[in-house]
């Protein structure tokens, strides 16, 4: 494969970590790494936690020194973004200029954050955090100081709220459904959440929606609810939700639904073309469904899994969805994949009220005494029998609810 080019496109996480291990794995061919941003390809993690908070250097978010990739013989080319696909040429179109054909392309584009059609979106004080240089403007506003208000009480959104309280900032949370998270960890666990914020000051409007951002002089003041309440605001954080980049798939006529849909080996419609991370909607042999996953663990494992496949390897993708989120003084890490209204009960072992500013418990999402999920909170080393117990589920195998609740227990015997 020495006279071949692999193209990627998207040069954070994913896409750096597939240029990584083509290397790794002896491929010698050419290698193109196409990034919109001028940062070296690097994780996001760090943007919502250990850098936003000030307690991580800039630099760790970073997946290696910008000389590695020149060292590793990795054409990376940092703001460059790719405007063009055409797969019966096999040549990709770049801006500002330049057409590369590829033999093997691999799509890692991304998602991009939902923005709010609002009134006074475009104030000086409003923010979004996808990028490093978003978390760079949010960390210097945050320690400027002054009342946060929050829009969306998904994981972006809590972890910024937490983080500006660390800074000493008034927060409010604005959320449309009745809990932060609700959708994703359902009524039950979502309460803890609600609770741990509530617990280190955080104020939350649930129900509400935001109908205008209202300034002066070109500057947030204040933030104006559907219900006509305005709540000051020197600093808004705009966390809606993301969507998958997926125009350049869609132009060149490949299969689009909610991502890049791609078979288990991580392949598009198209042989040669290739999608991971959050862009791809990809078959899970384990989850038995095509699944879009937006977490850090997808991202980090599916590069690899997807430059194998494009070096002709048969490994199926399947993993077990894997996320986790740093809160004040609540660690947590969840294992599996439950949809809304797929459980029929929470089982916690452990008191989440116990301690509501920094909570122990584990909890597990079952259905007909099948583990879906579950989460350890603040209780280490435990991860790795989640897991298992999660896999166990999914073949059928159902668990003791009584046992997972006993934490005299070990969850490796909970299984009926």
């Amino acid at each position: 494969m020495t006279d071949q080019t692999f193209v990627i496109v998207g040069a954070s996480l994913a896409g750096g970590k597939a240029a990584q291990t083509l290397r790794e794995e002896g491929f010698t061919g050419r290698v193109v790494l196409i990034g919109a941003e001028t940062e070296p390809p690097y994780e996001r993690p760090p943007l919502s936690k250990g850098y936003l908070v000030g307690s991580d250097e800039r630099s760790s978010a970073y997946l290696h020194e910008a000389g590695w990739w020149a060292e590793h013989d990795i054409d990376w080319r940092p703001g460059t973004a790719a405007v063009g696909l055409d797969p019966a040429a096999r040549t990709v179109a770049l801006h500002p200029a330049d057409t590369i054909g590829y033999d093997r392309l691999l799509l890692a584009t991304g998602s991009a954050v939902r923005t709010l059609d609002v009134p006074g979106a475009d104030l000086t004080g409003i923010h979004h955090l996808r990028t490093l240089d978003q978390s760079d403007a949010l960390l210097a506003a945050f320690r400027a100081g002054g009342p946060v208000v929050v829009v969306g009480a998904g994981w972006i959104g809590l972890e910024a709220a937490a983080a500006a309280r660390g800074h000493g900032c008034p927060v409010t949370v604005v959320e449309t459904a009745a809990l932060p998270l609700q959708r994703v960890l359902g009524d039950e666990v979502a309460t803890v959440y609600r609770d741990l914020h509530a617990a280190h000051g955080v104020e939350f409007r649930f129900g509400a929606g935001v109908r205008e951002f209202r300034g002066a002089d070109g500057r947030l003041r204040g933030v104006v609810l559907d219900d006509g309440t305005e709540l000051d605001a020197a600093i808004a954080v705009v966390g809606v939700g993301i969507r998958p980049v997926t125009e350049l798939a869609e132009e060149a006529g490949l299969t689009v639904d909610n991502g890049i849909v791609t078979d288990a080996l991580l392949r598009t419609s198209d042989p040669a073309v290739f999608a991971c991370g959050d862009v791809a909607s990809s078959y899970n042999p384990l989850l038995g469904r095509h699944l879009r996953v937006e977490h850090w663990a997808n991202a980090l494992n599916g590069g690899p899994a997807a430059a194998r496949a494009m070096l002709g390897g048969t490994e199926e993708y399947a993993p077990l969805p894997y996320f986790f989120s740093d809160q004040y003084d609540l660690g947590m890490e969840y294992s599996g994949w439950v949809a809304p209204g797929e459980y029929d009960r929470v089982v916690f072992r452990g008191d989440p009220a116990a301690n509501p500013q920094a909570p122990e418990f584990l909890a597990f999402w079952l259905r007909d005494g099948a583990v879906l999920a579950g989460m350890n909170a603040n209780i280490w080393d435990v991860n790795e029998d989640i897991q298992q117990l999660v896999k166990a589920g999914l073949e059928g195998r159902a668990a003791d609810p009584a046992k997972l609740a006993d934490p005299d227990v070990p969850l490796a015997d909970t299984l009926i």
